[in-house]
């Protein structure tokens, strides 16, 4: 798909994530905002996978290890035609439901691994691509896409030196550096940077790309694809609650869902920037 293409799949995404979350006035609207287009890039552009075999066994894995952005991931595989968008959009959050407020790997087809606890993600993530590359002998890619909230979390950065330590060229970890968590700003609460020297120092390829730009995610993509004998993490600079002039760079908006006047404000604004595109 070309650029534009994946730019208006993404304000989509946004549009189907808004109705949801509306609908089942509950869900993570802010951190689903953030990762639209890292989320787009990966499900429409680089993601090896088959909606019609979702258990196809040289797929690639993608965990989303900040769970709480579980609406956004619905989308995009609704829109991949794992389900329906209609489904998606009406059952957010129903008891007994396909699309519980954190991804469930036992109900949702195209969810790779239960998540939400947050900080466990990416060891999970080593160790699909620890069976890959040492046991299985497979070429698929583990790609997990972490919350700068929850790199408050050790498990986090024990990680981080396991991966390093066992060489996961196949393993690609992205950071949605939004620099907002639940209740405030991440400098705040606990300090990250010098993020990307500490990633490194931890034997990691690191990049930094414009998480809004869908150019620079697939550059850094493709990069991450050729780096070989270490991890890859990209940070992504990203605004939380992208797209929404009221919801954006402000922890209000972490887990909170609109009314209908501001569902009606969201929802206009989000139409207009489609327009555009």
């Amino acid at each position: 798909m070309s650029i534009k293409e994946l730019e208006r799949i993404a304000n989509e995404l946004r549009i189907l994530t808004l109705k949801a979350i509306y609908n089942a006035q509950s869900g993570h609207i802010g951190g689903s905002f953030s990762c639209a287009e890292i989320i787009t890039v990966l499900y429409f552009h680089k993601l090896k996978i088959n909606p019609k075999d979702p258990l196809w066994e040289d797929r690639d894995r993608f965990i989303l290890s900040k769970g709480h952005a579980a609406p956004m991931l619905y989308a995009a595989l609704a829109k991949r035609g794992f389900f329906s968008e209609e489904e998606f959009v009406n059952n957010l959050r129903k008891i007994g439901g396909r699309f519980q407020g954190h991804p469930d790997m036992r109900k949702t087809p195209g969810v790779e691994m239960t998540t939400g606890s947050l900080g466990q993600g990416l060891s999970v993530a080593i160790g699909i691509a620890l069976g890959a590359k040492y046991i299985d002998k497979k070429s698929y890619k583990v790609c997990t896409l972490l919350g700068d909230g929850e790199l408050n979390e050790g498990q986090i950065w024990e990680a981080f030196m396991s991966a390093s330590k066992y060489k996961l060229d196949n393993l690609i970890c992205i950071c949605d550096r939004n620099k907002v968590q639940l209740d405030g700003n991440t400098e705040e609460i606990m300090p990250l940077e010098p993020l990307r020297l500490k990633i490194e120092a931890f034997g990691w390829e690191v990049l930094e790309v414009d998480g809004h730009n869908i150019e620079e995610i697939i550059r850094a993509l493709d990069y991450a694809e050729m780096v070989k004998s270490k991890p890859i993490c990209i940070i992504a600079y990203t605004i939380k609650g992208k797209g929404v002039s009221f919801m954006e760079n402000t922890h209000k908006w972490h887990g909170r869902a609109p009314n209908r006047e501001e569902y009606e404000k969201a929802l206009e604004e989000l139409m207009k920037e489609g327009t555009l595109i």
